[in-house]
């Protein structure tokens, strides 16, 4: 891959990682992420920079991979001309039709459950993004890699995605990225640019905690496994807005912890999320 694609990646992972730490209320470390924001911008190319910061104005979405031949974010199918420069990555290549820059993943997991119909009734609430299949209510995980594993092979176990390994390893890349433990106890590792589907939330428990590298160095107890597709990253803002406005109370993250099973573990955040996730 190009390099300066590699960078605008790497621009543009930090970009969502604050406005993650701005709905999750990590605003400690916005600064020093802005600071670094502000570094590598200054340091792409001039003519790319000029057309980063004029995309990143209207939409957070600078740079987008290919599936299947189209751009992910605006469904054009590519013309074969494009599409052959886009694969052979000697200069960056922007879509002619939304301008974002395009790049091929080197490989990525699928979501392969089957999405609603056009007349299928709206699920309600949380139900829209996840299922009883997709609780675990004892993690049994020391540390957060054992944690995203255990939830990242139920994904897959259960028919959600293709494949468990590459969830965790994009997860634990995020993590060495930038923690995605808060407050509270509360952790949401997760991975973008999955291909097909819709976003998918896994949840798992933890009474002992885990150690997620959290603010001050707190155990984790609760975490919420997302995978998101490009074009559900807005939904993917508002779920995580939902979830921590939720969870910083503690009578919704006790009666979560006390879920002696799936089923009520799933009663339990259908009931406490239904005002905060429509």
């Amino acid at each position: 891959m190009h390099p300066t694609l590699n960078h605008l990646i790497q621009l543009q992972e930090l970009t969502e990682v604050r406005e993650e730490l701005e709905v999750a209320g990590g605003v400690a470390h916005l600064e020093q992420l802005n600071g670094a924001i502000v570094a590598m911008t200054e340091q792409l190319p001039p003519d790319i920079r000029v057309t980063f910061e004029k995309l990143h104005k209207k939409d957070r979405h600078v740079i987008v991979p290919v599936s299947e031949g189209v751009c992910s974010i605006c469904g054009i199918k590519l013309p074969r001309s494009v599409l052959q420069q886009v694969q052979i990555a000697d200069t960056p290549q922007a879509c002619p039709n939304c301008a974002r820059f395009l790049y091929v993943p080197d490989g990525v997991a699928r979501n392969v459950k089957k999405r609603p119909g056009r007349f299928d009734a709206r699920k309600p609430g949380i139900s829209r993004f996840s299922d009883v299949s997709l609780m675990i209510e004892d993690l049994g995980a020391d540390d957060k890699e054992g944690a995203i594993a255990l939830l990242s092979h139920r994904m897959e176990q259960e028919g959600f995605v293709d494949k468990g390994d590459l969830l965790l390893e994009e997860a634990l890349r995020r993590e060495a990225l930038y923690s995605t433990a808060v407050d509270y106890g509360l952790a949401f590792p997760h991975v973008r640019g999955v291909e097909g589907g819709a976003l998918t939330l896994a949840v798992g428990l933890s009474k002992k905690g885990i150690h997620f590298d959290g603010p001050k160095g707190g155990l984790t107890h609760i975490v919420f496994f997302l995978v998101i597709p490009t074009a559900a990253s807005a939904f993917y803002l508002k779920l995580l807005a939902g979830l921590t406005e939720t969870f910083m109370e503690e009578d919704a993250r006790k009666a979560l912890l006390d879920a002696p099973d799936t089923t009520a573990m799933w009663k339990t955040l259908t009931k406490v999320t239904r005002k905060a996730i429509k």
